[in-house]
């Protein structure tokens, strides 16, 4: 007995040393710079006071915060960037979904589709950032030569640069966010990628005897596709949407490089980059990151209380 509780021992001291380097990168990489950032958005920190003793003395408050909230931009920024990160987020699912069942029947040259597919996810952001500025451009782009030499347009559309668009449709004037737009079917074509590879490995593994059962019973494509396969994938579908919905609150590259945040496009992440070295404020910079984290826990809490249940 006294052997085999020392074995016991020996074992919970092995696992406990083979879990320290996980839990020590974890608390070097994820918490301590959380703690860090919420310290510096308590504290009246310029760029210059980053080398300086003052970061450690305990003199706290709320100015930042309400710096943050009193800025007229807050709330029009907020909701641009839920705007653009569930639009941008849906638009990838829906592209990634719509791409899985063109190549998922056998036919000629699907593994170079499947290829193709992927490209926009594996080419770097700046290669890609420039190349639909270019296509865009009112001037040089491809897009505008086209529709004006067609006849579908009068001008030249500024795309990245006009921030509304006023569209007749059917008599009803609608005013349409352009350069937000354009910023988010961008954001829904470059990572439609990882949604489609997720989304193909889950159809290839539904098994054929439900669409021949359902076939049988004679259940019409759209019933297979809505009795069958969106029950099948609704598991991988709520997990994109998190996993996307994470990485694009989070995004700062895409439209920095696209627009710069203007014509309506400026987002937590460029107000973060506008507070830090626009006006050399790392406390206000940290301050609105809190409000991006707490942003993304109400998010996290709405999607395992809720959304996880109904999947």
């Amino acid at each position: 007995m006294v052997n085999r509780q020392s074995l016991l021992d020996q074992e919970a001291r092995l696992a406990f040393w083979m879990l320290a380097p996980t839990f020590i990168v974890v608390m070097a990489f994820v918490v301590f710079p959380v703690i860090w950032n919420l310290w510096l958005s308590l504290k009246p920190v310029s760029l210059g006071d980053l080398r300086g003793t003052s970061l450690f003395e305990f003199n706290l408050s709320l100015v930042n915060f309400q710096k943050v909230f009193g800025d007229p931009d807050f709330v029009p920024v907020l909701l641009t960037t839920l705007v653009y990160t569930v639009g941008g987020s849906v638009l990838s699912i829906i592209l990634g979904l719509t791409a899985a069942f063109l190549v998922h029947g056998e036919f000629p040259g699907r593994g170079l589709l499947r290829g193709l597919f992927i490209a926009p996810y594996v080419a770097p952001v700046v290669a890609v950032t420039f190349t639909w500025s270019f296509i865009l451009d009112p001037q040089l782009g491809v897009l505008n030569w086209l529709a004006v030499n067609t006849g579908l347009l009068t001008q030249p559309i500024p795309f990245l640069s006009q921030r509304w668009v006023e569209l007749d449709i059917t008599g009803v004037r609608v005013r349409l966010p352009l350069a937000l737009t354009s910023v988010i079917l961008f954001e829904g074509w470059r990572y439609f990628p990882f949604a489609f590879l997720f989304i193909l490995a889950r159809l290839q593994s539904i098994p054929d005897e439900l669409y021949q059962a359902a076939s049988v019973d004679g259940a019409s494509p759209f019933q297979r596709f809505y009795n069958i396969t969106l029950p099948q994938l609704a598991t991988v579908l709520s997990t994109l949407f998190l996993f996307r919905f994470i990485w694009t609150i989070n995004k700062f590259d895409d439209i920095f490089l696209l627009t710069r945040g203007h014509a309506g496009t400026k987002v937590m992440t460029i107000k973060v980059y506008d507070y830090a070295f626009g006006e050399f404020n790392i406390g206000a910079g940290s301050a609105v990151a809190m409000v991006l984290f707490a942003i993304l826990l109400l998010f996290l809490f709405i999607y395992f209380r809720w959304i996880v249940k109904e999947t």
